[in-house]
């Protein structure tokens, strides 16, 4: 209630408190991908159900976890736990990451220590006098107010503009487990924050600087201030899940969410934005019509920070190349998207087991330039479920400006065909297309680089398990088309 009703210079509204509530921060437990995914790999591995379900309770449901770790408790989600509107702490889980989360993490053990989400927060420190870390300068009087209307007392302290913040929860590693489920090593599920420390990003912005864009001048930061600070990081928490705020959108009710429609509506469309002005962009180059075959150049720039797609394993981004003739019929066609979310010639979305390699020319349909991450067993099967994942056999996600692809860091290192791609480098990709041609001159040829939160194989997959988080999301996942976000386009015409 004290950080509400937040306006910036320019007059727009930038309220913490209505940001942060429609964001994926804020619906971090009650995501229902995430439930149905810790659903399936309890069911696969019953044994390791109480480390599975702790271990993403951890970052995903953050203060009930901690909570429940101080008192010596397991972190149960599923069931009984955390997730039951009857548990005592349902109500601190399902506020997903918090404010009193983030602004308590002490800066004591940022950096490669913190990762999987071991940040501290001092519990030595008793109710009422707890410190909340931000970026200002705090007079004692507005310290006085805080303290009195929320027991937290107002402290300055830079560490939390600093990636490392971010990295906490935001480097994951995985235990990997044979058949058996004995640990055998560790698997880097999700490391964007290393991605970012190899990129030329890590002297010139942090995860902060692009997630949490700043307001357009200063901003009172609460309903008692009298000093406009700047810059002010609004609180959207922007990044590639457009698809499950339009599913949280669709099915808010049901989810009893406390956003608003206008505040999802709201957080959708600045995802859409950011991802469409923020992420890539695409070029078509040297297309030249040869009578019976047209040939042409796709380039793409990564414009982000870190791999593109990044983080968690489902996503994936495509080049969507078509060959259109004077009359608008379609020549050629690789990697369209059928309604179910799966991708045309994709092996992979056609078969579990297989998936589709990596491309320096394609001129084939049945071919298209996929970038993702393709996991696999103990034993080299094609796997979806992170907690059976012993390695990459794919790993061709676009890398981030300055990015050494030769570099020894086997945690983020290109996997698969695309090591011996000379045009696969840091800051993007090119691809060669060789169409057969028909029909009349002039030629069209159109590239759209094409992206999807919850690849298709990663939905369809959690049709082998039971449970009600998993019938509930394929319900919602029939009721939202799975319809990708364009990033980016770009056509030529031949002459």
């Amino acid at each position: 209630m004290c950080h509400t009703r937040n306006v910036d210079e320019s007059g727009n509204d930038v309220s913490i408190d209505s940001a942060w509530r429609a964001s994926i921060k804020a619906q971090a437990a009650r995501d229902p991908y995430f439930q149905a995914s810790v659903r399936a790999e309890a069911e696969e591995l019953p044994e390791r159900r109480a480390m599975i379900e702790s271990s993403c309770a951890t970052c995903h449901a953050p203060m009930a976890g901690y909570t429940a770790g101080v008192d010596g408790q397991a972190g149960l989600l599923l069931d009984e736990g955390f997730l039951d509107a009857d548990h005592p702490l349902h109500d601190l889980a399902v506020d997903g990451v918090s404010c009193t989360l983030c602004h308590q993490i002490r800066s004591t053990n940022l950096g490669s220590s913190s990762a999987s989400g071991h940040y501290l927060i001092d519990t030595e420190i008793p109710p009422g006098e707890r410190e909340a870390f931000g970026p200002f300068t705090v007079d004692e009087a507005q310290a006085r107010l805080m303290q009195d209307a929320s027991g937290f007392v107002p402290v300055q302290a830079t560490h939390v503009t600093q990636s490392e913040l971010c990295a906490t929860c935001h480097t994951l590693y995985t235990p990997i487990l044979d058949s058996s489920g004995n640990t055998q090593g560790e698997f880097p599920e999700q490391v964007p924050y290393l991605e970012w420390y190899y990129s030329s990003y890590r002297n010139a912005q942090t995860c902060q600087a692009c997630h949490m864009p700043a307001a357009e001048g200063g901003v009172k930061t609460a309903t008692s201030s009298t000093n406009l600070r700047s810059p002010f990081a609004r609180h959207t928490f922007y990044g590639g899940n457009a698809y499950m705020l339009g599913m949280l959108t669709t099915f808010a009710d049901e989810l009893e969410l406390t956003a608003s429609a206008a505040q999802l509506g709201a957080a959708r469309a600045g995802t859409l934005q950011y991802l469409q002005d923020e992420t890539a962009s695409i070029a078509v180059e040297n297309v030249i019509d040869g009578g019976t075959i047209l040939s042409a150049n796709v380039r793409i720039e990564n414009l982000s920070g870190h791999k593109l797609p990044t983080a968690f394993p489902s996503r994936r981004a495509w080049i969507h190349f078509t060959v259109t003739d004077a009359a608008g019929a379609i020549v050629f066609e690789s990697g369209a998207i059928g309604p179910d979310g799966a991708i045309s010639g994709n092996d992979n979305d056609a078969d579990a087991s297989q998936y589709e390699v990596h491309y320096q020319t394609i001129n084939r349909a049945d071919q298209v330039q996929i970038y993702e991450a393709i996991l696999q067993t103990v034993d080299g099967s094609v796997t979806t479920s992170v907690l059976s994942a012993a390695g990459y056999l794919k790993d061709n996600r676009l890398l981030p400006s300055g990015f050494e692809k030769a570099a020894p860091y086997p945690d983020i290192m290109v996997r698969g065909g695309a090591m011996e791609d000379e045009n696969f480098l840091g800051g993007g990709d090119a691809v060669s297309y060789l169409v057969p041609l028909s029909g009349s001159e002039p030629y069209t040829v159109t590239a759209e680089l094409l992206f999807q939160t919850v690849g298709f194989r990663w939905a369809d997959n959690l049709r082998r398990a039971e449970g009600t988080e998993i019938d509930q999301f394929l319900r919602y996942y029939e009721g939202e088309p799975n319809t990708p976000v364009v990033i980016a386009s770009a056509s030529q015409q031949t002459p």
